[in-house]
């Protein structure tokens, strides 16, 4: 016996938690992503991230009511339009955020990090106006409910397999859009060397928009993820932005596989020990390990090797 619990229960517990903590680092890596691409290209730190992804939570919402209202026959493949309404919606509004107020703002980091979180309380407030204060929630599709028996102690989530499966199609497409297409070369320059790029041709500030656009889109993608999960409030976003910025900072700004790892040790950790003690004292050590391996290794766990 080991406490309260035998070996075996501690084992299923094991990897309860495990799967918990996947589904997790799912919504962290779909949220990190975005902002790994914005902040590690551009050196922006975008505090309204959390709320482009409540905005695509909010774009899946009304799409799965719009399929309950209209077309319920077709409701099993709402999530799939709803999931590309969140990304065009989600960018759009990134798009002109980028234009109309954060490409003024270059060079001056604090002023953007300001600027965003005065956009954060906007978008905020708007959903609050637009949505009500309470928090809303879909209906899953028929084929998402219920669980998978694995043994007698051990089930786990059927909606929580198709998130981590969406996650792991997403992050695939976004490393064959940057390592493998003349916009990923173009934007894989600019964060080696903006003036030399600027020099050759490539036009930054249209990179840097695009950029910023994919980045609000993918957000929007983790906010219609989030829906499968959870449910969603106007403040809901900032309950993860937090945890995304330490994501990105642990993992390394400018690594997507430095992202994918950090995500996976922060989840992990955060979920396990959710278990066993109270939810803040979990977020409080994970914190604590992080800020003691980043003492140790400030660049974070992987950093993009570059000629100076």
């Amino acid at each position: 016996m080991l406490g309260d619990y035998s070996l075996a229960d501690l084992g299923s517990i094991l990897v309860m938690q495990g799967f918990a903590g996947l589904i997790l680092f799912s919504v962290f890596l779909l949220m990190a992503l975005g902002l790994a691409i914005i902040f590690g290209q551009m050196g922006v730190i975008n505090m309204a991230h959390g709320e482009f992804m409540i905005l695509g939570a909010y774009m899946t919402y009304l799409t799965s009511h719009l399929f309950q209202s209209y077309i319920p026959d077709l409701y099993g493949g709402y999530f799939f339009v709803a999931m590309a309404i969140a990304f065009v919606v989600s960018g759009s509004t990134g798009f002109a955020a980028e234009w109309l107020l954060i490409r003024h703002l270059y060079s001056r980091p604090l002023d953007t990090l300001l600027a965003t979180w005065g956009l954060s309380l906007i978008m905020q407030q708007a959903f609050r106006s637009i949505f009500g204060a309470r928090e809303v929630g879909v209906d899953l599709p028929s084929w998402m409910l219920g669980s998978l028996h694995v043994t007698e102690t051990i089930e786990v989530q059927i909606n929580g397999l198709f998130v981590m499966a969406l996650t792991l199609i997403i992050t695939g497409i976004v490393a064959l859009l940057m390592f493998r297409s003349s916009w990923g070369l173009q934007v894989r320059a600019v964060v080696a060397n903006r003036t030399m790029s600027g020099a050759v041709g490539i036009d930054t500030r249209r990179v840097d928009r695009l950029t910023f656009a994919l980045g609000c889109g993918i957000a929007g993608i983790a906010g219609s993820a989030f829906t499968m999960i959870g449910s969603t409030g106007p403040t809901a976003g900032q309950l993860y932005i937090v945890d995304t910025f330490l994501v990105v900072v642990f993992g390394g700004a400018q690594s997507l596989l430095g992202t994918v790892a950090s995500a996976l040790t922060i989840s992990q950790s955060q979920s396990t020990l959710e278990f066993f003690l109270t939810g803040s004292i979990a977020k409080v050590l994970t914190l604590l390990i992080v800020i003691g391996l980043l003492m140790i290794r400030p660049q974070g766990l992987f950093v993009l090797k570059v000629r100076r």
